[in-house]
């Protein structure tokens, strides 16, 4: 069975058997099915078995990220091998095999575990989309009067309690997403946000795109205040915030220059903030006005 998503205005498709029992929990990804499978961005598929790894050639191993969880990347037979594991475990816990345009992909599992096949999902649509002015976020994102408001931050700085915050007090707000939104530049030149199938511990799957507001970060602190950043400020607090692999230049580039349109596009700040309605209001009443 093939099934065709569309996220952020970027279609792929998705090849397991009709049976495979992870059908079941692909949920999220329903408000994106679309019918049509032409021009797809990308296809991946799930294997049964495990290829011969043997041949590969290593390249190097990331940094890993907050959860525990880092990639090693090797070439193999001219494609791009990603084995995911698990800081301290010496068993992977996923594979991703991939062409070197990131067009065709195929993911094997060494567990049932759901949260790997979104994993890999996830890691494939961000380095498929890196030269299509894309990046895949981690925001929390308000939607209000027609725009979109990301809030970026550190796991546990309040993202999520300033969105509900918002969504509490200020009429007419609603969630868009609650960890990984897809930030992209459209056909016209203009700053979007997008809801994806992946949206972390809060289940909100919305096929819905906005242009965005603003991208304000937040950070814990006695008094509420905040201030508009320079463009440097905001490049860096950008590149902190969303999920791309830079080791591979083709990537990297793609990345800097999406980057560099969105800075020079919309208003970025930093609020310091107590986790109060006032908070929501002092933030509102600057950054959509």
């Amino acid at each position: 069975m093939k099934k065709t998503y569309q996220v952020a205005g970027q279609k792929f498709s998705l090849k397991m058997p009709d049976g495979n029992s992870y059908w079941k929990s692909m949920q999220s990804y329903e408000p994106f099915l679309v019918e049509d499978d032409g021009d797809c961005l990308f296809a991946v598929s799930l294997l049964q078995d495990l290829p011969s790894i043997s041949g590969k050639q290593f390249v190097r191993t990331d940094e890993g990220e907050s959860d525990g969880l880092y990639f090693e990347l090797s070439e193999l037979n001219g494609e791009w091998l990603f084995v995911m594991l698990r800081h301290g475990e010496d068993l992977p816990l996923a594979y991703l095999f991939t062409d070197k345009a990131f067009k065709q992909g195929r993911i094997y599992l060494e567990s049932d575990a759901v949260f790997l096949m979104h994993t890999m999902l996830l890691l494939l649509f961000s380095l498929a989309t890196a030269d299509r002015g894309a990046l895949m976020m981690h925001a929390s994102v308000t939607m209000c009067d027609g725009k979109g408001y990301l809030f970026l931050g550190r796991s546990g700085t309040g993202k999520s309690t300033h969105s509900q915050l918002w969504i509490d007090n200020i009429p007419g707000s609603e969630l868009l997403n609650d960890d990984n939104p897809v930030l992209y530049i459209d056909s016209g030149g203009v700053i979007r946000v997008s809801g994806t199938p992946w949206s972390g511990k809060t289940p909100c799957y919305r096929n819905v795109t906005v242009p965005v507001g603003a991208i304000v970060r937040i950070r814990q602190a006695k008094e509420n205040k905040i201030q508009r950043l320079s463009l440097p400020e905001a490049y860096a607090i950008l590149f902190a915030s969303y999920s791309g692999y830079h080791a591979l230049r083709q990537l990297a580039d793609g990345y800097h220059a999406t980057s560099e349109k969105v800075v020079t596009s919309v208003p970025f700040y930093v609020l310091d903030c107590l986790p109060d309605a006032d908070a929501a209001y002092l933030c509102h009443n600057i950054v959509a006005h």
